[in-house]
């Protein structure tokens, strides 16, 4: 997603192998939301990076069955909001998915991944209802074999932290994009942050966009088939996992996005909607969601209210 807009400061970067933007209704204000944004991501990064040595959650993986781990506040928030968003998909969004991630063949930062690897196979998703979480001690205790990727939910957990901080601190309406989980605070623009809409999550050009909607509050996240893909034994993999087959979703959409009250609420569904399938079109109405749906041959359905595309002046 790509936020359009003349009357703020916009600045756009890479972070975490994919494209970050960060808009604020004040100019002057740009840089001191910055350093805020760069603090919360270096807190996701060394609490939930299972790429990067010494960071908690391969810490507290190491651990599984070794009973409680203490762990810091914002492990223990970003494992809460992983499992909070497997039970409002139905386990469909599942934070346990590591094992299976990393035998499909995503064992490395994305960009150091070999063209091919090995052939892929499926690995049985254990779900979240053995992990036990005490706020009292901050400790998690993971199952023998329990292992934690919160790559679903962490994005758009920080993307919502850092709109709110950098609002609440400076006083300017915010808006946080990280790869795509979109979180905004704040003051907005005059007649909304205007965000387009691509299915080219690692691009920041304008290029792209398929569309442009206005947005006044909340978050928007969209979840891709096609962004995050790679070949392990000459099969096109990518990095959603379907927790029932422990593979990569057979999903007939290349690209889900989602207006929720948060990123991370957002992220959560279009995740899940990719594994949904088009069981997607009745679960996304039923919990009064608006969404925009692409099929591969780039059909477009839109449910919940989603809306028709702003025109946008090009003379």
């Amino acid at each position: 997603m790509t936020p359009l807009a003349d009357d703020v400061a916009i600045e756009s970067f890479e972070i975490w192998s994919t494209s970050a933007v960060l808009g604020v209704t004040d100019p002057s204000q740009i840089s001191a939301a910055r350093s805020i944004l760069n603090g919360c991501l270096l807190s996701t990064e060394r609490a939930a990076s299972r790429f990067h040595e010494g960071t908690e959650i391969i810490s507290l993986n190491a651990a599984a069955g070794m009973g409680p781990v203490p762990v810091s506040d914002v492990l223990f928030d970003l494992v809460e909001v992983a499992i909070d968003a497997a039970r409002m998909t139905s386990g469909a969004c599942d934070p346990t998915v590591a094992d299976a991630v990393i035998a499909q063949g995503y064992d490395d930062d994305f960009d150091l991944l070999p063209e091919d690897r090995d052939a892929p196979r499926a690995v049985q998703v254990p779900g979240t209802a053995g992990i036990t979480l005490d706020r009292a001690t901050s400790t998690i205790s993971l199952p023998l074999d329990v292992h934690l990727d919160l790559g679903a939910t962490a994005k758009a957990r920080t993307a919502d932290l850092a709109a709110l901080a950098i609002a609440e601190q400076l006083g300017c309406g915010a808006l946080v994009d990280l790869g795509g989980d979109l979180r905004i605070a704040g003051p907005v623009p005059h007649g909304g942050w205007r965000i387009g809409i691509t299915d080219q999550a690692r691009t920041l050009t304008t290029n792209s966009v398929a569309e442009t909607v206005a947005v006044t509050a909340g978050g928007i996240a969209s979840s891709s088939s096609r962004v995050r893909t790679w070949r392990a034994g000459g099969m096109e993999r990518h990095h959603v996992i379907d927790p029932a087959t422990g593979e990569s979703a057979n999903t007939p959409w290349r690209m889900v996005s989602i207006a929720a009250a948060t990123a991370t609420e957002a992220n959560a569904l279009s995740t899940a909607a990719l594994v949904w399938g088009d069981e997607a079109l009745f679960e996304l109405p039923q919990r009064n969601i608006a969404a925009r749906l692409v099929r591969h041959d780039g059909t477009i359905e839109r449910v919940g209210g989603w809306p028709e595309p702003i025109a946008e002046d090009r003379s």
